[in-house]
């Protein structure tokens, strides 16, 4: 029997990729909390969260830039937000937040910690204060979150800890010896959480972003335009230049992988550090 063209094509891979329905991540109806997530990546991986139908509760210093941004994630995804300035630095203030989210979401199912980096700086500039700053900042908001919603989740016996770092921890960068320093610590922090927490059903992972449009990124190409004598935009074409894709990332595709290691997709993945940096980390 000879069978059409249209319907052999029919029953080709190709075609029934297109008529597939769109992965479930299994974030539907979650509750989920992204730290610092007025601006940049982690303002990206709340939109994302509401997208897949999460809700999600925000926090940062900056209330005018933090309402406009829950203001647009229930605009645009009629999403439940809830969103309160918090100092993530404050372990009293990020113990009383989570403590209401999980009174207003009945429990929590995952968190992104994330903190502005410390300012640019090479050593014989740093001072002992921006030490300890860059430590409470990086490294001690990290613990206040982990230790007020794993109890949370345990309860569950479900949960995703993902921790937003920097390509620094495989590979220092230049005039960010504070992130250099302190962010690597986060990393056994994250290995020992998997460690303890996994009889739980809670994996514990990290993001390490690369080069990516921030004000953060913008920042740190004034700071090498103002030594080279450049301009700024020089400076921030050179950073993605700098990587495999020859471009600097854009917060959304951070934000992507953000999302997938709290996932439902993601179970069996823990412990671990993936690197979103376009190829910069030269590290096999």
């Amino acid at each position: 029997m000879r069978i059409s063209a249209r319907k052999a094509d029919e029953k080709t891979p190709q075609r029934r990729l297109h008529t597939r329905e769109p992965l479930d991540l299994g974030l539907k109806g979650r509750s989920v909390i992204v730290a610092a997530s007025s601006e940049g990546i982690a303002r990206a991986a709340a939109m994302k969260f509401a997208e897949e139908g999460a809700r999600v509760a925000m926090c940062s210093r900056d209330a005018r830039k933090l309402n406009a941004a829950a203001d647009e994630i229930r605009s645009r995804y009629s999403a439940v937000v809830i969103a309160e300035p918090l100092d993530v630095t404050d372990a009293a203030a990020v113990k009383e937040f989570v403590a209401h989210v999980a009174h207003e979401f009945n429990g929590l199912d995952v968190c992104v910690t994330n903190a502005g980096g410390p300012p640019p700086r090479m050593f014989l500039s740093t001072t002992t204060e921006e030490w300890h700053r860059a430590v409470e900042l990086n490294f001690m908001s990290v613990v206040y979150f982990a230790r007020a919603v794993l109890p949370h989740m345990q309860r569950k016996r479900w949960g995703r800890l993902v921790t937003l770092t920097s390509v620094s921890v495989r590979q220092p960068v230049p005039e960010l010896i504070y992130s250099n320093a302190v962010r690597s610590g986060v990393l056994g922090l994250v290995k020992s959480l998997s460690n303890e927490f996994g009889r739980d059903g809670i994996t514990v992972n990290n993001v390490a972003p690369g080069y990516t449009a921030t004000e953060r990124l913008k920042e740190l190409a004034r700071v090498r335009a103002a030594e080279a004598g450049l301009p700024e935009a020089d400076c921030l074409a050179g950073l993605g230049e700098q990587t495999a894709l020859r471009r600097v990332g854009l917060a959304e595709e951070v934000a992507d992988a953000i999302v997938w290691l709290a996932s439902a997709r993601a179970s069996y993945i823990t412990g671990q550090t993936l690197l979103v940096d376009g190829g910069l980390s030269k590290g096999i």
